[in-house]
């Protein structure tokens, strides 16, 4: 990827979102103009101190330039003290506002489209990323006035000092230059490697942590710490490189300046011999000699910086630029009221490159009051169909339909207030059970929150815990049981009181007295509501008003559970699977 690009991605992200911060940059601009003028004022003085009082041996002009010295200190530290707060603050600023902008946009990005940049990645994106974008920001912002002037005002200054020693500045500034710029130029892809090596590592920390059991139940630790062990070491590769580059970068930028001060001590020494030059002059010279080469070397650091933000900025780039898969509609549906009538209509639907569709030709009619039970095998595209009407995903084919309308034109934040999905795999967060099952409704009472655990058999588990409803849970609610976790999702999804209801095999991880009691408790409490369930036993499904039984995308069968029982194959294996005790060698 060319220089235009990188660079051209740094700038189009920056530049609109410094634009607010105007005053901020103003200040530091001119801050850094005072500062590194009172710093190139200080060598001159210096020479006056030593040329005309100590020389001399004219106390007045030693206290005079002494005391407009220690003037120029104090205004050169002050300045200094303004650059660094608006730099930093204007920085940090930028910085909030960028990974608040990346946390939006991800909250908007769809399941596939989080997939297709991975999570790993996206955290990536949003905490080092970002962190390299604004370390190169404060240096800019601290150091974008004072490396030119240093440069320039130094450069004039020496030529009053004396004229034929400047001309070893004009050999060593074009140097320098030419070694940061080779360096740079190699370090680009180095950095480019980094970044996309720190995502791999972050991928295989995640699935190594979030499947410590599978990997110590399938003894396999060894194989486990040689894949970490490779990607760490590609990521130590490319950073022995950068650190290997930046140290000969450092060497040899600092035996340029130590080889400029020799060669300007050496012909200094001459010219004082000879009375064509004085001594102050020769060690404000060797100040602004140090004050040029210093602020170059300064200005390599920065541009050091600049390839890994460059290719940060491409990344972060890549995050906002991102166009969700589920895109809201340009003219919203807003009903007063949904009452929750389900109609699907040749729905079917494929995943991006996949071979064939997970569902296809669906049609079903759900009204309220109604509960319709999904069955099947595993890979029939029940969890699929499920996703599909609070729009998870869009279909492929047909609609989706509620009281009439089709979700894909519906306001996003009626749908969601109008389905409560109680997914496959129960997701706590970090917090107490209050706070999680508010999640719901910010507003429930703690009558309410008792109430919806009722419904859901969850009270007397809550209960037992120390603190109840305060009962503090462990991230992911790792300190739950499969169970548990389960019905306090339910009794999360309840508190909502959605019109449609939506259980994604919620009741796995129950035992069977307790999911009787569940589904009970659950018939009167949505009575009146639209309740679609995935399940994969028979004894969760045989209590609906309708068992839709779904093989390989399509439905093969529906009716009660008697009928099915009587006339459909497929439903008939499935309930002689689950009734029929094997017999044993």
């Amino acid at each position: 990827m060319g220089r235009s690009v990188w660079g051209g991605a740094l700038s189009a992200l920056l530049g609109p979102r410094l634009a607010p911060h105007r005053r901020g940059i103003v200040a530091s601009v001119l801050l850094q103009a005072v500062q590194t003028v009172a710093l190139l004022y200080l060598p001159t003085l210096n020479a006056q101190v030593i040329d005309e009082g100590l020389v001399k041996g004219d106390t007045g002009q030693v206290l005079h330039a002494g005391g407009l010295m220690l003037l120029m200190a104090f205004v050169q530290g002050a300045a200094g003290l303004g650059v660094a707060f608006y730099g930093a603050r204007t920085t940090m600023t930028v910085s909030r506002e960028l990974r608040a902008e990346l946390f939006g946009r991800v909250r908007r990005l769809s399941p596939t489209d989080v997939e297709r940049f991975g999570v790993p990645s996206l955290m990536a994106r949003m905490t080092n990323d970002v962190a390299q974008i604004e370390a190169l920001l404060l240096l800019t912002l601290t150091l974008v006035v004072s490396v030119p002037v240093a440069c320039v005002g130094g450069i004039v200054l020496a030529l009053r000092q004396n004229v034929a020693l400047t001309s070893l500045l004009l050999v060593a500034i074009p140097l320098l230059a030419l070694t940061i710029g080779l360096f740079n130029h190699r370090l680009r892809p180095t950095f480019h490697r980094m970044q996309y090596t720190i995502d791999t590592m972050n991928r295989v920390l995640r699935e190594q942590i979030i499947g410590v059991r599978v990997v110590r139940a399938f003894v396999r630790e060894e194989d486990e710490r040689r894949r970490f062990a490779h990607v760490n070491a590609e990521l130590q590769e490319a950073s022995l490189r950068v650190g290997r580059t930046m140290a000969v970068l450092v060497a040899l930028m600092t035996l340029l300046m130590n080889v400029s001060g020799v060669a300007v001590v050496w012909f200094g020494g001459h010219l004082i011999d000879t009375n064509d030059m004085r001594l102050g002059a020769l060690a404000a010279f060797l100040t602004y000699l140090a004050e040029v080469l210093g602020a170059l070397i300064m200005l390599g650091g920065m541009v050091m910086a600049v390839p890994r933000a460059q290719v940060s900025a491409v990344r972060v780039d890549e995050v906002l630029r991102a166009e969700p898969g589920l895109r809201p509609p340009r003219r919203p549906v807003r009903p007063s009221a949904v009452r929750g009538t389900l109609e699907l209509r040749g729905l079917g639907f494929q995943y991006p490159g996949a071979e064939s569709p997970v569902l296809q030709g669906i049609d079903l009619q759900v009204r309220p009051g109604q509960t319709v039970a999904f069955i099947g095998s595993t890979g029939s595209g029940k969890s699929t169909l499920l996703n599909l009407i609070p729009r998870l995903v869009d279909a492929t084919e047909g609609t989706v339909r509620i009281d009439g309308v089709d979700v894909r034109e519906l306001d996003p934040a009626v749908l969601s207030a109008a389905v409560g999905l109680v997914p496959q795999k129960p997701h706590l967060f970090t917090g107490t059970v209050a706070t999680n099952l508010r999640y719901g409704a910010p507003d429930a009472t703690d009558e309410q929150l008792w109430h919806a655990l009722d419904v859901a058999q969850a009270r007397e588990f809550v209960e037992r815990t120390v603190g109840g409803l305060d009962h503090p849970l462990a991230q992911a609610g790792a300190n739950l049981s499969g169970g548990q976790r389960q019905r306090l999702v339910i009794a999360r999804t309840l508190l909502r009181r959605p019109a449609l209801y939506l259980f994604d095999d919620s009741f796995s991880a129950l035992d069977g007295a307790t999911e009787l009691a569940l589904r009970q408790a659950l018939a009167r409490e949505a009575a009146h509501r639209t309740v679609l369930l995935v399940a994969q036993r028979v004894s969760t499904v045989r209590d609906a008003d309708q068992v839709v039984v779904l093989d390989r995308g399509r439905i093969v069968g529906s009716g009660t559970h008697s009928e099915l029982a009587e006339s459909n194959e497929i439903y008939q294996q499935i309930l002689q699977s689950q009734t029929t005790i094997p017999e044993r060698a």
